[in-house]
């Protein structure tokens, strides 16, 4: 597979993240944007290493050290969400008045 196309896939889902984080309000679906962006860059960041550098085994593993650490940030988050909820009773992102206090 050429580069071309992997780096179209990564675009339309970084699109798609930004959308999805700008669009909405509930918490968990910002969280599920900013984890599609981030995929997007994932994608993208190994598409061009494995086109640079001939798919040498250095780039596949620098994507799964990416993806273990945006598995811990994704639950970093939902855990702050989930505390945010409890303290607060806040689902949406309006319901904050702000954040301090």
């Amino acid at each position: 597979m050429s580069l071309g196309p992997l780096l179209v896939v990564a675009a339309g889902l970084f699109g798609i993240g930004v959308y999805g984080a700008l669009s909405q309000q509930s918490f968990v679906m910002i969280m599920m944007g900013l984890e599609l962006m981030i995929n997007a860059s994932i994608l993208a960041a190994g598409a061009m290493w494995a086109y640079a550098a001939g798919g040498t085994p250095q780039g596949q593993m620098l994507v799964v050290v990416f993806m273990t650490v945006m598995a811990v940030e994704a639950a970093l988050g939902f855990a702050l969400v989930i505390g945010i909820y409890r303290v607060r009773k806040a689902d949406i992102t309006e319901k904050l008045k702000k954040l301090r206090g």
